[in-house]
């Protein structure tokens, strides 16, 4: 198998491992505001998410930047707590073009966080390889790969629970964000760095 498919399936098989539930609770927290007519909105949200992730990820795992794996084993459930808590007081994304923006900056801050938890999981892949260039490329194309599938999944269960089902977009949204915001605080209590 050639570098570029095997970092690929590695990216993508990491982000849908259900052992890293933390990163799809973050995927769905950033989605569920939005139905899937809102699809382009929302694929450049994820985009954005991925950007950040693989800017710090690169960083990382280069070791340009190190910061303490223990503090950003307790944020990330903070940003997916922060996403999931401000879909609460959110209104429809489409009533108000300034909080769209908003959410892509958040979505791309909050990937720098993630990333930098990536950076450890590919850091071992990697061991002592000194040429990652097309393994860090492949890996993010991976990881992004991996999100649009959740993304694709979420949304079709959102267009069954809505449209199909008829249960409010407003229930809806408050429904999976509370349980959202809910696991995240169970995660930050486990992951208190201090």
């Amino acid at each position: 198998m050639d570098t570029f498919k095997l970092y690929f399936q590695l990216g993508t098989e990491h982000i849908l491992d259900i052992r890293g539930y933390d990163h799809i609770l973050f995927i769905v927290a950033l989605t569920t505001i939005y139905l899937v007519k809102d699809w382009k909105k929302v694929l450049v949200l994820v985009t954005a998410f991925t950007i950040g992730h693989s800017i710090t990820l690169a960083l990382a795992t280069l070791r340009v930047i190190k910061i303490n794996t223990q503090l950003i084993e307790f944020l990330i459930p903070v940003t997916i707590f922060l996403t999931a808590a401000a879909n609460l007081f959110r209104n429809r994304p489409e009533q108000n073009n300034k909080k769209i923006q908003l959410n892509y900056w958040l979505a791309l801050f909050f990937g720098l966080i993630h990333g930098l938890g990536f950076s450890n999981y590919l850091r071992g892949l990697l061991g002592n390889d000194s040429t990652i260039v097309t393994q860090l490329l492949a890996f993010n194309i991976g990881l992004e790969a991996g999100q649009i599938v959740i993304v694709l999944i979420f949304m079709a269960i959102t267009f069954l629970a809505v449209d199909v089902v008829g249960v409010s977009r407003r229930d809806w949204r408050l429904i999976i964000s509370s349980g959202v915001a809910a696991i995240a605080t169970t995660l930050m209590i486990e992951n208190k760095f201090w």
